[in-house]
């Protein structure tokens, strides 16, 4: 037995059956992130770099559901919905800046068992992401070089895994150049196509007769609009990581709130470039099932040879591998948070000498590796969505909840609008759920069936053995206490 499973006790016992360990000095000191590595510019690019895949590829199948019209309103709906989460995370994320991100605020705000279904939810997003976006760099590899499948799948993964054990330090370094060069192919694109635009590209696919309120517009009627909200999501989704780098960054009170922010100005203009010029330049019809949709776009105006396409093909490549790479750091720093305060095993949140966390990098990415294996990219974006829309309602709720319980708590930046902000936040996250059962029942079943696993494993054994001294605990110990004496 370890030294620290030796002094291990159990302190508090609460009503709902969770109690909380103490732990020896040694069992943080095993588990610390670098501080001060990340100013407001590097948040702010992590967070461009989590999404930026989302316009390479995979949005447009929102197109086939949807049409343009279905598309164009769920984009609209969606890109609210995000505005208000950001402003709500600003908050938040500047009050309460540790290595959980989302499941830090539903915790202190929930209890545990908010916390933990929180992070779960998120667990779920960042396991899975990576997987569908593995699908999508191997149709670009395959249009370079004919090549696709679980060899390119489990390169990459070998990579940038690699990359992430070497430093955080390096490794955002590394990002932001990655970054960088997405956002350059994404400016040729629209430099080559903004002369190819029509109007009527937009509306080239045909109307279905056989649903309510389809038209030219809407070819596939009000529900496509519904249909289309995941893929919307696709532009935006991940963009909430950004409060996971807080232990790392280096004033997180002030670069937390303009990291994030500025990060989802970005990412709208992104988002309008992709959504108007790819089916405007090369017509919906075509777009709508495109593995590498800027690469189609280019290919149908200039050619299959063309120095464009090739070079957005080449370049536009390292825009899925930002997000990639920037995904694999989210998933890494939510089960490290998970890990160290005991609601999954303890193990994963073990740093080496280069405090990064090496088992939280490893495992799940072997897990994305083998659901990459499927090859079912759309399925897995569902997925996705499926813990991301769950997620977003609880951290929106997080932040009405925390107005009202604490409206003391010290907030170096507070939430234009307040509660209203998180409500419509809320209000559209819930919306955005119930899609996911009309695109996809299989997708929303195996995420269920995930969540029923982790909450049955939190319920039989991890919510009797959470760490006192975690960041995320402390705060209800002292809590509890300070209650107890009054």
């Amino acid at each position: 037995m370890s030294q620290e499973s030796k002094q291990e006790t159990v302190t508090s016992t609460q009503s709902t059956g969770i109690e909380n360990n103490a732990v020896s000095d040694e069992y943080l000191s095993k588990r610390q992130l670098k501080k001060g590595v990340a100013g407001w510019i590097v948040l702010a690019s992590l967070g461009v770099s989590y999404v930026i895949s989302g316009d390479f590829a995979g949005w447009n199948f929102g197109l086939a559901l949807g049409g343009f019209g279905g598309m164009f309103i769920a984009t609209l709906v969606m890109g609210l919905m995000y505005i208000c989460l950001v402003l709500s995370l600003a908050e938040m994320s500047s009050s309460l800046p540790t290595a959980g991100g989302g499941y830090s605020f539903a915790r202190r705000a929930m209890g545990p068992w908010g916390g933990f279904l929180t992070g779960t939810a998120i667990l779920l997003e960042y396991a899975i992401a990576p997987a569908a976006i593995a699908v999508f760099i191997g149709s670009y590899v395959n249009e370079l070089i004919g090549i696709d499948g679980p060899i390119v799948y489990a390169a990459f993964y070998l990579t940038f895994v690699g990359l992430h054990l070497w430093g955080a330090t390096q490794a955002l370094r590394i990002m932001m150049g990655i970054t960088l060069l997405a956002v350059i192919a994404i400016g040729v694109f629209a430099f080559s196509m903004v002369s190819h635009f029509s109007v009527d590209n937009l509306f080239d696919i045909a109307a279905n007769p056989d649903v309510a309120g389809s038209s030219r517009f809407l070819p596939e009627g009000y529900m496509g609009i519904w249909a289309a909200l995941p893929f919307a999501m696709w532009l935006f989704l991940a963009v909430e990581g950004v409060p996971l780098a807080a232990e790392e960054a280096t004033n997180p009170a002030k670069d937390m709130p303009r990291g994030i922010i500025a990060s989802m100005l970005v990412l709208i203009v992104f988002a309008a470039v992709v959504l108007l010029l790819v089916p405007g330049g090369a017509g919906a019809e075509a777009m709508k099932a495109h593995g590498a949709p800027l690469v189609g776009a280019l290919q149908s105006v200039y050619g299959l040879d063309s120095f464009a396409a090739k070079f957005v093909n080449v370049v536009g490549l390292f825009g899925l591998i930002a997000s990639f790479f920037s995904i694999i750091y989210a998933y890494s720093r939510q089960v490290f948070a998970l890990s160290r305060a005991g609601y999954i095993p303890r193990f994963l949140s073990l740093s080496g000498q280069r405090k990064v966390p090496v088992w939280a990098l490893i495992v799940p990415g072997i897990l994305g590796f083998l659901l990459s294996l499927s090859g079912e990219g759309d399925l897995m974006i569902t997925m996705a969505v499926f813990g991301a829309t769950i997620s977003y309602a609880m951290m929106s709720l997080s932040h009405i909840i925390l107005r009202k319980k604490e409206p003391n708590l010290e907030r170096p930046y507070r939430t234009p609008g307040g509660i209203i902000t998180s409500g419509i936040a809320l209000v559209l996250s819930l919306v955005a759920l119930a899609s996911t059962f009309i695109v996809s029942l299989q997708a929303a079943a195996w995420s269920a069936l995930f969540y029923l696993i982790m909450v049955t494993y939190f319920v039989l054994y991890s919510r009797h053995r959470l760490v006192a001294s975690a960041p995320e605990e402390e705060f209800d110990i002292i809590s509890s206490a300070e209650s107890e004496l009054n």
